[in-house]
């Protein structure tokens, strides 16, 4: 029987400080013995938003307790791991550095392989946790910075179908409550405050809807509530109208998008079944999980969820993308650097700023 390969992963990309130790089974999914995550809620909420330097700070203070905390859970020794992974970009590199370097550390001190995982990466390959997934597919990555959809060919292999050009939905999510005044953070409050509210009661425009293939815009949408919010001032109910309303018109861009990757899809690879891989942070939201289940009904599509735990920012995810990548002999040098941005599909082109054409 060939030996089970067991990693520690370390995220610190933005406001979470993780720590887990996995290992790959006979199946070829994923045993959890920990997954460790200190989240820095309370001292960004007063912001309304995450603070740079205070979610480095608070990294500083947390990571070797998370670690200590993951190794211990999983009763797996420092000496029977087989190699480290921590989380090189993109994100804050205030933040990445802190997890990135010790990640680097106990590597190199405990003479283990090391694994720069990029975050998207992640994601894209999170549900392989619980599931055997077959590429290549389709991923939709929805996250506080990124908003893509992508053909996963195999590990380290992605091609860029499409891409927001302004805000990632997370941001727009976090920038709406905002503006509603719901609270942080953002999304989850959107959510919750549009069940009270009338999804229909504002017509709201969907940017880039008819053109520029599965591309996506939230910019204008973004503006057009800040206007609304302006005249409604502190009607509660307003408020949630308008919560409800730009969620509706979300799901809507999304499902409009989603048809068009999907065919994409299908004439780049030739394959007539598809599996739409749904992960990130905005993954956890239960509306746009609905949305696209029934979308897959109506277009015949297969359509997986991470469980909600492996949605947001977690050392598991990373833990396994350096399982899948040492599988690979994908390991890296102790000098490697953090990254504020780092694309999967080395080639896509930047499709944000002035001068854009569609």
């Amino acid at each position: 029987m060939a030996k089970k390969i067991t990693f520690l992963g370390i995220e610190t990309s933005c406001d979470e400080t993780a720590a887990a130790v996995i290992r790959k089974n006979d199946q070829g999914t994923a045993e959890i013995l920990s997954n460790i995550i200190s989240s820095q809620f309370t001292e960004h909420k007063k912001f309304g938003g995450v603070v740079p330097e205070l979610a480095a700070r608070a990294h500083l203070d947390n990571i070797e307790y998370v670690i200590n905390a993951a190794l211990r859970e999983s009763k797996i020794p420092l000496d029977e791991i087989d190699g480290v992974a921590a989380t090189a970009g993109p994100g804050l590199i205030v933040c990445l550095t802190v997890g990135l370097n010790i990640g680097k550390s106990i590597a190199a001190f405990s003479n283990k392989p090391f694994v720069a995982v990029n975050h998207l990466e992640g994601h894209a390959l999170s549900p392989g946790l619980e599931k055997n997934i077959k590429f290549p597919y389709l991923l939709l990555l929805i996250s506080g910075g990124h908003t893509q959809f992508l053909i996963v060919k195999d590990v380290n292999e992605y091609q860029q179908l499409g891409t927001t050009i302004d805000d990632a939905l997370g941001e727009a999510f976090d920038k709406t409550a905002k503006m509603l005044d719901l609270g942080y953070p953002g999304g989850p409050n959107i959510e919750r405050f549009s069940k009270l509210g009338n999804k229909k009661f504002f017509k709201l425009p969907e940017p880039i809807i008819n053109k520029a293939g599965c591309n996506l815009s939230f910019a204008g949408l973004k503006t057009a509530v800040l206007r609304e919010a302006k005249k409604i001032g502190n009607d509660k109910q307003m408020k949630y109208n308008l919560a409800a309303s730009f969620q509706n018109t979300i799901n809507n861009i999304l499902n409009k998008k989603t048809k068009i990757a999907i065919e994409m899809f299908k004439e780049k690879t030739g394959q007539k079944n598809v599996n739409l891989i749904v992960a990130g942070g905005v993954a956890a939201n239960k509306t746009i999980r609905e949305n696209l289940t029934k979308l897959s009904k109506e277009i015949n599509f297969k359509v997986v969820y991470p469980d909600i735990k492996f949605c947001g920012d977690n050392a598991a995810m990373i833990a396994w993308a350096g399982i899948k990548r040492f599988e690979k002999r994908l390991l890296d040098k102790i000098i490697v650097n953090a990254k504020s941005r780092w694309s999967l599909d080395r080639d896509a082109p930047y499709m944000k700023g002035p001068g854009l054409k569609l």
